[in-house]
Parts: C-alpha cells; structure tokens; sequence
C-alpha cells in the first residue's frame, strides 16, 4: 500500500525536518528526520539520485516503512515525497 498520493494533481509533498551526514560535501545524506514530532531514523539509504534541481533519497525508516523524500538544493529546504507501508 502506497501512502501520501492526492488525487490526479499528483504526490503530496510535507516539508521536513531532516538531519543530514556530511562527509565530503554538505548534507551528503540523511540520518534521520522529523515527520510532525516524530523522529525517524534512517536505516538504510536504498537509492538515490540527483535531478537539475533536487536530489532524491529512497530510505527505509528504523519504523519499517520505506520514504521518497527529496532536498531542493537551491534553496536547501526537504520534502516527503511518499512513503510505503508494509503490508501486514
């Protein structure tokens, strides 16, 4: 079951909170972030990639669900992309 989809305008985007390794670079990936007022840490980073403008980070939370979430590098702000829910 995929979570965070609205209607034919597309995925809905929830800004976040995320907290972020820097090894080589500034915000190299994530290690965790806050969705409302829970913290989620990041298990595994499973992809990513970098568009023009975004890069793009598919993890698996330390919850079990896996999130889409993308950092606009211009502006250096994060947004929850989606998020999957295990079946039961």
């Amino acid at each position: 079951m995929i979570d965070g989809e609205v209607g034919m305008g597309g995925p809905a985007r929830i800004p976040l909170r995320v907290e972020s390794y820097s090894g080589y670079g500034p915000d190299e990936r994530p290690v965790a972030f806050r969705l409302g007022e829970r913290r989620v840490t990041v298990a595994e980073v499973v992809d990513r990639w970098y568009g023009e403008d975004h890069a793009y980070f598919k993890l698996m939370g330390d919850d079990g669900k896996r999130y889409l979430i993308r950092q606009d590098r211009g502006s250096d702000t994060w947004e929850l992309v989606l998020f999957e829910v295990p079946p039961p």
